[in-house]
């Protein structure tokens, strides 16, 4: 199997092989990049009788739907106010409900599925680092009224049934978000799909692909796959198949640890299940795991690979800044994985020729803008709906190629600054 060493790995529960692709194969659609994008879109597909079949380069759930930090909840990396500036108040409302939807989608797919490997936790706190809370109070208010979606504000007492932390002051809690084993759950995933009469082939790049007329063919080393439609879902692993679609993609890195099991140490700082994360713009996000024996913590972001063990020191100072009692617990793991970036920090969803969709960018919210994200493409391709026009003004804009990464970093640098200067203040 072609996984990095991650924690996720560790306690995989299907570890079946999948054969590369050999010789020609026919389908009705044609997906490449085994990740929950590509996945989403095939189950869908499979599951309205569509002959699919799929790629992918590693094994499936290789890049950053198998590395991930595990949380699912409402929302787009874009932001509200962004989204609202770009495509106006009604079509952001639309956009957010769309994400609510992603949430309940992957829900319902472990539940239906059964998938216990998931683990699936219920709850999320996003925490504050200073002495303010009336936003946050307007932003439960608002997303009761404008929504029908339920949030609570804890103050700091509240909080503290949950966190023992001289960092945190205020939180809001989400009950209806949650966290999952992600590559359980998307391998689970997988095995739906060729239950349902899908084909997926591990250890298979895409080397080629002839995209015109009305069959596409996409080449391998060994084969090739001809299809009327094809469905390129690649994430951050995005290569030079569709030069297009990488000029449009950045490639940005973030990095997890998980630590030892001591159930005793932990409960002393963290007493909730619920996934957390700091509402800085450059925070961190950590859950417990294995019934509070262990804790996931994941956060930085770089634009170039980075010694994922020296990343950890830099998380673990995180960690300790927040809880300091913690001092004792070990790292035991750290891995790092790529995340696919657009410049306008949403998913990049559509139709990019005829019978050639593209679904990608989903650094920031991955797993609810991938559940719904495949469904739309899927319903598109059906002809079941329309709701793919929702994602039409985040195109395939440039990235900026090697200066984008830079800007990147930057913004990152800046943006860790300026919450710096929040809290200070």
């Amino acid at each position: 199997m072609a996984y990095p060493d991650t924690y996720y790995v560790r306690t995989l529960e299907d570890r079946r092989t999948r054969a590369a692709l050999s010789g020609r194969e026919e389908a009705d659609v044609a997906i490449v990049g085994g990740g929950l994008a590509g996945l989403t879109t095939a189950l869908e597909l499979a599951r309205a009788g569509t002959k699919v079949a799929l790629l992918e380069a590693e094994s499936v759930g290789f890049g950053a739907s198998g590395r991930n930090g595990g949380l699912v909840s409402p929302a787009f990396a874009g932001g509200d106010e962004a989204i609202r500036a770009r495509v106006g108040p009604e079509a952001a409302r639309a956009l957010h409900l769309l994400s609510i939807e992603g949430v309940e989608r992957l829900r319902a797919t472990i539940r239906d599925l059964s998938i216990d490997s998931a683990g699936l936790v219920p709850g999320l706190f996003s925490l504050r680092r200073f002495d303010r809370a009336d936003d946050m109070k307007a932003h439960v208010a608002e997303f009761a009224d404008v929504y029908g979606y339920e949030l609570a504000y804890l103050d700091r007492a509240a909080l503290a049934e949950h966190v023992t932390s001289p960092r945190y002051f205020h939180a809001i809690h989400d009950p209806n978000a949650f966290h999952i084993h992600p590559l359980n759950t998307a391998r689970a995933i997988a095995a739906e799909v060729e239950r349902l009469g899908g084909r997926i082939y591990e250890g298979t790049p895409a080397t080629g692909a002839a995209l015109a007329g009305p069959t596409k063919r996409v080449e391998t080393a060994a084969g090739r796959i001809e299809a009327p439609r094809v469905v390129i879902a690649t994430g951050g692993y995005t290569g030079a198949l569709v030069p297009r679609l990488r000029r449009a993609v950045l490639p940005i890195a973030t990095y997890m640890m998980a630590t030892e099991a001591a159930p005793d140490l932990i409960a002393s700082a963290i007493r909730t299940r619920a996934c957390m994360y700091d509402d800085r713009r450059a925070g961190d996000y950590y859950r417990l795991v294995e019934g509070g024996r262990r804790l996931l913590w994941g956060g930085r972001i770089t634009t170039r690979a980075a010694d994922p063990a020296g990343i950890a020191r830099e998380l673990r100072r995180e960690m300790l800044t927040a809880y300091p009692q913690l001092a004792e617990l070990r790292t035991e793991l750290s891995w790092s994985g790529l995340m696919g970036y657009a410049r306008h920090l949403m998913p990049q969803v559509g139709e990019m020729a005829p019978g050639v969709w593209h679904i990608t960018a989903f650094g920031g919210h991955g797993l609810n803008t991938t559940a719904i994200a495949g469904k739309v493409v899927a319903e598109a391709i059906l002809g079941e709906s329309d709701r793919i026009a929702m994602f039409a003004p985040f195109g395939l804009d440039w990235a900026g190629g090697a200066a984008g990464l830079v800007a990147a970093q930057l913004t990152y640098w800046k943006l860790q600054a300026q919450d710096w200067w929040r809290e200070r203040g």
